[in-house]
């Protein structure tokens, strides 16, 4: 789930909390679930205890924790929200740095989860014989250590779609029908700004919300984007990088495309109810925000295509902190919300698309609609985008703080106005050799 955004400044200073984070102890109380999701050891021991489970944005889990505790007399759970993820990932290393106060299951976004994978000793080993062959290779790959050790039981992926406004499209006198919108949207970068060119001369409304959310689509297309395996960071040399940045910095400013709303601030949710943008990059989870922040707004399709072809934004794990005081019974929460089951009703409740792979074979998921987007059929259309990706990019441990950098710098050129391309380029290059 995802998408981060934070100052450079907040970035760094998360940065050095590593050493606080490395030199700190941490146990592991490991254990098993049985077949009905039961810890082995306590769960019926009938104690009534209080799991709390940490995530942000969107999860789709407000019923399914009321179902749980339905399902579990002893245990009563409280679901803590952070209001965006950037907050969520602060806080977690906070608790994790101080050996307290963490959740007893926190969720992980994927840009975030390299970090944390540094400090195994800090989580409990989720492996287990029921969740052998769950999730698709990559997604549980990601989670595991080089000894085996699996850290995170994975929620979502986040398979990008175009959501689009039909009523903005049909005064722009542009195709409304989404097989039609699909269709002229096909192709790359450069097409999809094209068209905005064509809708912009024609409305008065922005073609999308910002240079920083389309960034994210653009940039989860290249498979090395910032650092080598090896460690090299490449985030200011690679031409790559630097030419999409000046494509997406042309098509927002010089073109106007952009409505210059950064995602994630009050006026970027004000933004949905004043018609300001017709087009934003939607990965599934992006679905039930676009919803909630369009209250009484009418409009709003999906389109099954994607410029580039296919890309993963977003998608979070669920972890059980060590330092927990009911090991066995988080895990067997975080193993119950994570099967294929729950997921599914995770997608109908929020759109957040499932990793099981059971799950995406689903007749659930598959003849899913989505009654605000204009009964859409959102699970056909975020299982073929699933099927058009074809790779997912190398995160190193400081992605994070390099594309913070890189949202900061297309921020001063898209939203703030304080500085042209090239200045901006420059002060992330800075940045980037302040981290070390």
């Amino acid at each position: 789930m995802q998408p981060t955004r934070r100052t450079l400044t907040a970035a760094v200073a998360m940065t050095a909390m590593t050493f606080t984070l490395a030199a700190c102890g941490g146990g592991d109380n490991e254990g098993s679930s049985n077949d009905n999701g039961d810890s082995s050891e306590e769960a019926g021991s009938g104690e009534q205890i209080t799991l709390t489970v940490a995530t942000f944005n969107e999860f789709g889990y407000e019923e399914l924790l009321e179902e749980y505790e339905s399902l579990h007399d002893n245990i009563t759970v409280e679901h803590v929200k952070a209001d965006t993820a950037d907050n969520a990932r602060d806080a977690l290393r906070n608790s994790l740095g101080a050996d307290s106060g963490a959740a007893d299951i926190e969720a992980i976004e994927i840009d975030w989860l390299v970090e944390f994978m540094q400090y195994p000793d800090k989580f409990s080993d989720l492996s287990d014989p029921s969740v052998d062959g769950r999730w698709q290779d990559w997604k549980a790959d990601a989670a595991t250590t080089d000894d085996g050790k699996l850290i995170g039981y994975g929620t979502d992926n986040g398979p990008q779609a175009i959501c689009y406004r039909a009523d903005l499209f049909e005064a722009a006198g542009l195709p409304t029908e989404r097989e039609e919108v699909a269709t002229l949207l096909e192709g790359d970068w450069q097409h999809y700004f094209d068209v905005g060119k064509d809708f912009v001369a024609t409305s008065d409304s922005a073609w999308f919300d910002s240079a920083g959310a389309t960034w994210q689509g653009m940039i989860n297309q290249v498979e090395v984007p910032y650092q080598e395996p090896s460690g090299e960071i490449i985030a200011t040399t690679s031409p790559e990088v630097r030419s999409l940045y000046d494509q997406v910095l042309a098509a927002s400013t010089d073109a106007e495309l952009s409505a210059g709303l950064q995602q994630w601030t009050p006026d970027w949710v004000a933004g949905f109810q004043s018609d300001s943008f017709a087009t934003m990059l939607c990965p599934g989870w992006m679905l039930g925000i676009i919803e909630g922040n369009s209250e009484g707004v009418e409009g709003w399709d999906v389109a099954n295509v994607f410029p580039g072809g296919g890309g993963n934004w977003g998608g979070s794990y669920l972890t059980v902190p060590a330092q927990g005081d009911h090991i066995e019974e988080a895990k067997a929460l975080a193993n119950w919300l994570t099967e294929p089951e729950q997921q599914i009703k995770a997608f109908e409740a929020k759109g957040t698309f499932p990793s099981q792979v059971e799950a995406l074979e689903s007749e659930t998921l598959l003849s899913s609609t989505n009654e605000f987007f204009n009964n859409a059929p959102t699970g056909q259309i975020f299982v073929d985008r699933a099927k058009a990706i074809t790779f997912q990019p190398f995160k190193g441990p400081d992605y994070f703080s390099i594309n913070s950098a890189l949202q900061d710098a297309l921020t001063r050129v898209d939203v703030d106005g304080t500085d042209d391309a090239q200045t901006s380029w420059d002060k992330f290059v800075a940045d980037v050799e302040a981290l070390g």
